[in-house]
């Protein structure tokens, strides 16, 4: 059964919120294990190293880049944080440019805040670009919209996740 995200308007004042028990519910239907852990907003690499570093996180940290694609449309890639964006790769597999959207486009399209963007409980219409990096890592970890949560799950099960999203995906190739 595939989770449907038409229910979250970027409009909707509680669209953290939404986002978050999409989140909850994803965990519940796919039957992954997660853990998840409150602390004080994360939105930058610096807090989430230092908030990491003193929860004891150990989960690789991923990083969901959300972008515009030339001509109209958005896509995401999530990827590891420390990767970087091949921009000639996406628009050799979206077959449009693509940019980083500014934060303002980025708040309105999804309604994540700059620094803490959910790869989970997007509209329907948003491709989801995954790095298979991601898969050999134990353990993931994100943020579920809500920039005071960190979820983290094998990154074996992430697979499981995105079965039961509505959203088009596109795998990155294996690095060699």
């Amino acid at each position: 059964m595939l989770l449907s995200n038409e229910l979250v308007e970027a409009s909707s004042p509680n669209k953290l919120e939404q986002i978050y028990q999409i989140n909850i519910d994803l965990f519940t239907q796919s039957g992954v294990h997660y853990q998840e852990w409150q602390h004080e907003p994360i939105l930058d690499f610096a807090t989430d190293q230092r908030i990491s570093d003193e929860l004891g996180i150990t989960a690789a940290p991923t990083k969901s880049l959300f972008m515009k694609l030339k001509g109209g449309g958005h896509c995401l890639l999530l990827t590891h944080r420390d990767n970087r964006l091949d921009s000639k790769l996406v628009k050799s597999l979206v077959g449009k440019r693509v940019s980083i959207c500014s934060n303002e486009e980025m708040i309105a399209a999804i309604g994540c805040e700059p620094g803490a963007v959910c790869p989970f409980g997007l509209p329907e219409h948003i491709t989801l670009i995954i790095d298979p990096v991601l898969y050999g890592f134990d353990e993931i970890m994100y943020t579920p919209g809500k920039p005071t949560s960190t979820f983290s799950f094998a990154g074996a099960e992430l697979n499981s996740l995105l079965a039961l999203l509505p959203n088009p995906q596109i795998h990155l190739p294996s690095s060699v």
